[in-house]
């Protein structure tokens, strides 16, 4: 959960998800909508899919690889994961490389080419932090101290170098540099694509939703009906082709959400209807209105619920 995420957004998904599945077990034994609607809203979805297959392999293997190499068979493990796991769950000793060990390798070693360009260099410099005898003693404690250095003294800006028990060693310092350090390639500006999504809800309070597709962004996650995104915004006449069902359909304005790649910003609009007819089967699956939120609705899709429940409030 904390990949890309930050501790304060992920403490109260973390207890929750731990509650409904306290063993690895429990987890791999789950049905994926379950572990997806536990997720929803901290983003980035293949992490969900990928620890639920995590944890389902985990258990054919009757635990968990005690190595690097066997951690990076499993589904979502990437070469950071693996490290962390196996210096600090079984004190294999090898160094994580995070961001924040990016930034102190970065300053020690005062490596101004500028990231993500530098990124395997300081990998290299990195994994070789932990060559003392008391690093190769405690591989736990390392790993988690680099992290806590990192997080606290090495902070990204006004590093407190005074009092670093690293500040003899580090070049970065001694030259000065080390506030600016590391160096960043200036990010690109993200495109925009456009999308449309219809909320329609009945008089028995029931919405009409659907599923998306298994590959490709927010995949499997549960989302209004709607129109392909695209790079041109969708003229109203146009989008309106697109309504799941015939209805009186009131716009609610703009939902703009940031993704890693792109900003979307989606039109909504919202009706309501008698009764759904057979046409909606076709479309999706009908839920009741106070039972979304326990979905696997992403939080872009939260933001075209309450935009279109509150015109339709009104």
């Amino acid at each position: 959960m904390l990949q890309q995420t930050t501790v304060k957004a992920v403490g109260p998904y973390y207890h929750r998800f731990l509650e409904k599945f306290p063993t690895v077990q429990d987890l791999a034994s789950a049905e994926r909508d379950a572990v997806l609607a536990a997720w929803a809203g901290l983003g980035y979805y293949s992490r969900a899919r990928n620890l639920h297959a995590c944890a389902q392999q985990v258990v054919a293997l009757g635990g968990f690889p005690h190595t690097v190499e066997g951690l990076l068979t499993l589904p979502g493990i990437g070469a950071y994961t693996a490290a962390a796991v196996a210096a600090i769950a079984f004190g294999v000793p090898v160094v994580p490389v995070d961001g924040n060990v990016e930034r102190i390798t970065a300053r020690l070693f005062a490596i101004e080419a500028p990231l993500p360009a530098a990124r395997k260099t300081l990998a290299q410099l990195g994994a070789q932090l932990n060559e003392g005898k008391a690093a190769q003693a405690r591989p736990s404690d390392f790993a988690q101290a680099l992290f806590d250095l990192g997080a606290s003294l090495c902070a990204p800006r006004s590093p407190a170098c005074g009092v670093c028990p690293w500040q003899g060693h580090c070049a970065g310092q001694k030259t000065g540099l080390a506030p600016s350090l590391p160096r960043r390639t200036p990010k690109a500006v993200k495109p925009v694509r456009y999308g449309v999504h219809f909320l329609v809800v009945d008089e028995a309070a029931q919405v009409l939703l659907r599923k998306r597709p298994e590959t490709g962004l927010l995949a499997a996650m549960t989302e209004l009906p709607g129109t392909e995104w695209r790079t041109t915004p969708w003229p109203q006449a146009e989008a309106l082709r697109h309504a799941p069902v015939p209805a009186d359909w009131q716009p609610c304005g703009t939902v703009k959400h940031v993704f890693t790649h792109f900003t979307l910003e989606v039109s909504v609009f919202a009706a309501q209807v008698k009764r759904f007819s057979n046409q909606a089967g076709q479309v999706g699956f009908l839920a009741p209105v106070g039972q979304v939120a326990s979905l696997s609705l992403p939080s872009v899709m939260m933001k075209c619920l309450k935009a279109g429940l509150k015109t339709l409030e009104g």
